[in-house]
């Protein structure tokens, strides 16, 4: 991913979660379906400022994140003091360091994601778990904003993500959203077999602030991840688990 001429920092970081909503909350709630946190070594990639370090820090004492944002870890330090600045493609941390890599909404924004990967394995021990929530390219919305020229336009811009790949990164150069397909040649040949992939739905807490019920009724969607409809889900939820 080529670096971008520009000062703002919704483009280049994304957009961190600032506070705790239910959209996050079920999340965390669709993990532990899956893989059980409680008492385990826990690593947030990207973990902005330590609004799920917070949560995992009631699940598990042992517990580290890292961002490649000094603001937002003079915050997350206040959550935790074992955070540290690094970037995803080098962890500062031995192998097998960890039970559990978490990496929410963090991938699409590195500048080599096969690299990223394979960080995350090596500090993983066997049968450890790599947790990913990533975009979906089939989401009909692009939810990074969009660059016209040298001008960042912030907000949801409708249909991009079904344009060609060319014209789809000269809008939007500084996050990248995955088919399916594309996730899994990304973790191809890596040392971890699939334990989940799907794809989940906004958590509509935005639309439920401004419209009220008609907003929370948005969340009604939820219930198309239990069909071949989930394709169109705003985010791939992935769970792979560390070979010996």
């Amino acid at each position: 991913m080529r670096k971008l001429e520009t000062t703002d920092r919704r483009a280049l970081l994304g957009h961190p979660s600032q506070v705790w909503t239910s959209g996050l909350a079920r999340r965390l709630a669709l993990v532990q379906r899956y893989i059980p946190l409680e008492g385990r070594r826990l690593l947030d990639v990207g973990c902005g400022v330590g609004i799920f370090l917070r949560r995992f820090l009631e699940l598990s004492p042992a517990v580290c994140g890292i961002d490649i944002d000094p603001k937002s870890l003079r915050e997350a330090v206040q959550v935790t003091p074992t955070v540290a600045l690094a970037v995803a493609e080098h962890l500062p941390f031995r192998d097998a360091a960890f039970d559990v890599v978490f990496m929410h909404e963090v991938l699409e924004h590195v500048q080599d994601d096969r690299a990223a990967l394979q960080e995350a394995c090596r500090v993983l021990g066997p049968g450890g778990h790599l947790v990913v929530f990533c975009p979906n390219r089939f989401f009909p919305f692009e939810t990074h904003g969009v660059f016209l020229g040298r001008r960042y336009i912030f907000g949801n811009a409708p249909l991009v993500n079904y344009l060609p790949d060319p014209l789809r990164r000269r809008l939007v150069p500084h996050a990248r959203a995955y088919t399916a397909a594309g996730l899994r040649r990304l973790w191809r040949g890596l040392p971890v077999r699939v334990l989940v992939h799907t794809q989940v739905f906004p958590g509509f807490d935005k639309a439920a602030w401004r419209w009220g019920p008609a907003g929370r009724a948005l969340r009604e969607l939820q219930r198309l991840e239990g069909t071949p409809l989930r394709i169109l889900g705003l985010s791939h939820f992935v769970i792979l688990s560390r070979e010996s």
